[in-house]
């Protein structure tokens, strides 16, 4: 059994690691990732990729390394688990958007205060580091 962490999932299936390669059936890629192996690819909601003839093998599984790959997303195993990063394309984006990301810090007496509260408010961010 493999842990594989995708998005926000968290799934023990059983995988194949074959080099740079990480073979899963159609099902166990659907429960660890929401990618679905569809006639017009792989699909997850509204979206399909084409799939490609490298993503497969003989026996019908699909190569999830490859596919991430595809996807820009970076990926890191060791022995027991794999876990993938966001896209480099959702990255940039959020990179590129003028929205800042939410966040939780404390204040000087402890108590917590994140960005989303201050929503539709003028924010001045002040940081100070000692190094």
């Amino acid at each position: 059994m493999t842990t594989i962490l995708y998005d926000d999932r968290v799934s023990a299936v059983d995988a194949r690691a074959d080099g740079a390669h990480l073979w899963l059936e159609p099902d166990a890629l659907e429960r660890a990732t929401g990618w679905k192996l569809e006639p017009q690819g792989l699909c997850r909601g509204d979206a399909c990729v084409q799939a490609r003839a490298e993503w497969r093998d003989d026996a019908g599984r699909v190569d999830l390394a490859a596919f991430a790959a595809h996807l820009g997303q970076p990926m890191i195993a060791d022995d027991d688990a794999v876990a993938f990063g966001a896209s480099v394309n959702a990255l940039r984006e959020d990179l590129l958007s003028t929205i800042a990301p939410d966040f939780t810090l404390p204040d000087l007496d402890g108590n917590l205060h994140s960005l989303s509260d201050y929503r539709g408010k003028k924010v001045f961010l002040y940081s100070w580091g000692s190094y």
